[in-house]
């Protein structure tokens, strides 16, 4: 099994910036795919970012340009780094890993933007 643990969340101001961190520990096999999907209240997750063990990187329509991804597959940790935030970036925000074919989900992190 894998476990994978978010930090980073919080409240700050339309506008902030605000980095999260996921980091994977446990049974790890090899680790490929590691990424961000988040859920607001009253809707489905969606993906946010990722980051492939190739370097590839894929990002919302919605976050492009003000999220940044890095991933670490060596230290098998993941970050993203949020900026320019918006009030309908608020949700909980969950770190994901694919490891030889299963999926592995952190318990999330919430991420309020408010004034």
């Amino acid at each position: 099994q894998v476990q994978l643990v978010e930090s980073g969340g919080g409240l700050v101001q339309p506008g902030g910036s605000l980095r999260l961190s996921c980091a994977a520990s446990g049974r790890i096999f090899s680790i490929n795919v590691m990424g961000w999907y988040r859920q607001a209240p009253g809707k489905e997750r969606e993906l946010v970012a990722r980051i492939i063990s190739s370097g590839v990187t894929n990002y919302a329509e919605s976050v492009k340009g003000r999220f940044t991804i890095s991933g670490e597959y060596g230290k098998n940790t993941v970050d993203l780094q949020m900026n320019s935030l918006k009030p309908e970036d608020t949700a909980v925000y969950y770190c994901y890993a694919l490891d030889s074919g299963s999926l592995y989900w952190g318990k999330g992190t919430l991420v309020t933007i408010s004034s």
